[in-house]
């Protein structure tokens, strides 16, 4: 489950949430360049965007509207590729992730990483609502 409370400036957005897992409560806080996270209990980290395009958060639907949001990929035909900052979660190692979002009309993108390929649903604000197999809006 996660909660986040997101602010939009434009076509960036900061947001603050926790992710609850089986066994880990995560905290983080997204701010345009940077991401902070404390794996409750555990240990904290705070990772710079770098030359990457986005952060991308295991588990976390948000960070999937984040190229949505702001290249308009809802109002979009063309498929874009992105070089993500990619943190798993819990283990919170960081890894460079490519990524593909292609736009398939009706608030749906396919979203590929590797060999694995998912098509999830958007709202009109480019927010995640259906994402099969790992997260629906409640």
């Amino acid at each position: 489950m996660e909660v986040a409370r997101v602010e939009r400036h434009g076509r960036q957005l900061a947001a603050s949430g926790t992710q609850l897992g089986v066994l880990y409560e995560l905290r983080y806080r997204l701010e345009p360049q940077v991401l902070a996270l404390d794996l409750v209990g555990e240990r904290s980290a705070e990772i710079a965007l770098g030359d990457a395009d986005f952060f991308d958060l295991g588990w976390s639907p948000l960070f999937n509207s984040l190229p949505v949001i702001r290249d308009r990929l809802l109002q979009s035909e063309t498929p874009r590729e992105y070089l993500m900052r990619w943190v798993d979660v819990p283990s919170l190692e960081l890894i460079e992730s490519r990524q593909r979002y292609e736009p398939l009309g009706g608030a749906c993108v396919r979203f590929r990483s590797g060999s694995f390929s998912a098509d999830i649903r958007f709202d009109s604000d480019g927010f995640v609502t259906s994402y099969p197999g790992i997260a629906r809006r409640a």
